[in-house]
Formats: structure tokens, sequence, C-alpha cells
């Protein structure tokens, strides 16, 4: 196998954008291979090396090495931070890791810090940085990184930094408003990402109207993806929440999530096919989704018919709830 010494002087005589390219590559292989000593060595000498003016993109890739070198010594920090857990703190051991903890944490944000303001997706290396100011009391600066990843429109759409200062501002206990508005631009980017059955449920609890009629459209959202057609909770909060919506004389906000969607959820949820097969897999799934395609399309649905039918004991009771609700509450014909 190739030394490390012959490897990083074979390279230099590549140019430079081409020898920091393939010395990143070269450090992501022997991470890749537990080779954690090496990969640091070369990413240092990489780090290290210049040759004539400096361009924007060599500027990237240093900052990508010394980002690189950021992770490894995360990796040494959160290490030492498991050993922290299992020591007492009046113990010298303690102290010795505590100050090998703050030397880390130290050069570790030397070189992420510079990355993470580069437009770029950065998910590893944000996250790292935010464990460490959070870990150290510094909620200003977590939130700030945060923000800054999720809002500045220099950087390119990312749901994932959305999620991360979700997670942040719930962890802080920040206001619901707070985290309706993070989640509403979630909402946009991915409708069926599994924070939103969690965004239901804020918005539920708001005192506001256009949140309560947004809740709606938030489950009818979700349930539009293929990826959640067997999501029971979903189905059931769908369920729960057709109903509450129309006691609450909102026959209107229902329609308005129906009409684009008349045309091919029956096929896509409710047709004959979907009925036994969600009967013989999850019965508890059928009941849910029986409520549901009774509402929207009335007691002659395919679906609806089939599941009522069934000659299930311990159910009997709970199809009788369902067919009782759908009289009550079908928008095909409301009061009969």
């Amino acid at each position: 196998m190739e030394t490390f010494n012959t490897f990083a002087d074979r390279m230099k005589n590549m140019g430079v954008m081409n020898y920091l390219k393939i010395s990143l590559q070269h450090a992501l292989y022997l991470l890749h291979h537990g080779m954690l000593e090496d990969a640091n060595r070369n990413l240092s000498r990489a780090e290290m090396w210049r040759y004539g003016e400096k361009s924007s993109s060599q500027e990237v890739l240093i900052n990508l090495i010394q980002a690189y070198k950021g992770l490894l010594q995360y990796y040494t920090w959160s290490k030492k931070k498991m050993e922290l857990s299992n020591l007492d703190e009046d113990d010298y051991a303690y102290n010795t890791a505590s100050q090998t903890m703050l030397n880390h944490s130290w050069k570790t944000s030397v070189n992420l810090g510079a990355l993470i303001q580069t437009p770029g997706v950065w998910d590893p290396f944000v996250k790292s940085y935010v464990e460490m100011l959070e870990f150290y009391g510094d909620q200003d600066g977590a939130r700030e990184v945060l923000t800054n990843y999720a809002y500045d429109e220099k950087f390119p759409s990312n749901p994932n930094a959305h999620v991360y200062l979700y997670n942040f501002l719930k962890r802080e206990k920040a206001p619901r408003e707070k985290l309706i508005s993070v989640l509403k631009i979630l909402y946009q980017i991915v409708p069926s990402h599994k924070l939103m059955l969690e965004f239901h449920r804020l918005l539920k609890k708001s005192e506001k109207k256009d949140h309560h009629k947004l809740g709606l459209e938030v489950l009818f959202g979700v349930l539009d993806f293929a990826g959640c057609t067997k999501n029971i909770t979903a189905w059931k909060y769908l369920a729960k929440y057709l109903r509450q919506t129309l006691m609450g004389n909102h026959l209107a906000w229902v329609q308005e999530e129906w009409n684009s969607r008349k045309t091919w959820w029956p096929s896509f949820h409710f047709s004959s096919f979907w009925a036994k097969s969600d009967w013989k897999e999850d019965v508890a799934l059928a009941c849910e989704k029986a409520l549901v395609a009774g509402i929207l399309l009335g007691k002659g649905c395919r679906y609806f018919r089939y599941i009522c039918k069934q000659d299930h004991q311990v159910l009997r009771k709970k199809i009788r709830r369902i067919r009782k609700s759908v009289k009550k509450h079908s928008i095909v014909n409301p009061g009969l």
C-alpha cells in the first residue's frame, strides 16, 4: 500500500486544485476505513500547502478540509464527553478530560466556523458545531448558527436546516407560535415530512382560526403521498379532525380540500382493492379509512360499504359508530 508521504509528494505535482481535491478524497477513504490519525495528518498537510494566489474555489476546498479536521476533533470531543459522563466531578480524571474536551471544542469551532458561513449543505458539520455550543451553554450562538443556516437566502433550500432549528427551539421550550413558523416553512418544502403530524397538533392547539384551517390542509397534504398511505396515525387524525371541523361549521374548509382531490383520491385510497387489502392487513387502519371515505364520498363509497359489511365480533360496535358518524357528518348528503 502506498505510504502517506509518497502519496502526498506525488499529489503536490498535480496542481493546487487537484492536490486539494485528491487529498480530501484520500482523507475520506482513510476515514471510511477507520484510519483516523492518518486522515488527520493528510488533512493537516493539505491545509498547510499553499501555492500562488488563493482562488475562491481553493478557499472553499480549504474550508472543507478544515471542516473535516473539525469533524475528527469533534469525534475526539464526543468520546471525551462520554467518558466525562462516567466520572465523578471531584475526580482528577474529570478535570483532565474536561480540559481535553475544551481544547478540542476550541479547535473544532475554528475549523467548522468558516465552512458553515459558506453557502452550501453542511448538515453533519452544523449538527456537530451546535452540539458543542449547547454543551457549553452558548444557546445564543447555537440559535444564530441554526437560524442563519435555515433562513439565509444565500444557502440552498434544505429541509434539514429547518428540522434542526425546530428541534433546537423545542429543547429551548420556545413559544408555540415560533415552532409553528418554523414548521410552516418545512411544510412548504416537504409536505409529507414526518414532523407534519406534530405540526398538525401544534396548529390544532393554536387559538387562530387560520391555523385550524391549515391543520386540515396539512393532514390532506400528508396523505397525498404514496409513502404515507398506510400511516394509521395520519388517518386517525384526519377522521377525528374532519368531524371536529364539520361540527365547528366549517364545511367550506373540507370542500376546499376535497375539490382538488375528488378525481383521484377515490382510486388512490378508497377502491375495492384497497378495502380488501387494508382489511386483511390492518383492520384498525381500514376502519379509520372507512370513516374518512364515508364522510368524503358518502355511504355509497365502495370502501365504506365493504368495511361496514364485514362481520367482525370485536369491531361490531366500532363499525356501528362509523355508520352513525358518516350518517351525521358526510359532506355528500349533509344531515341525512
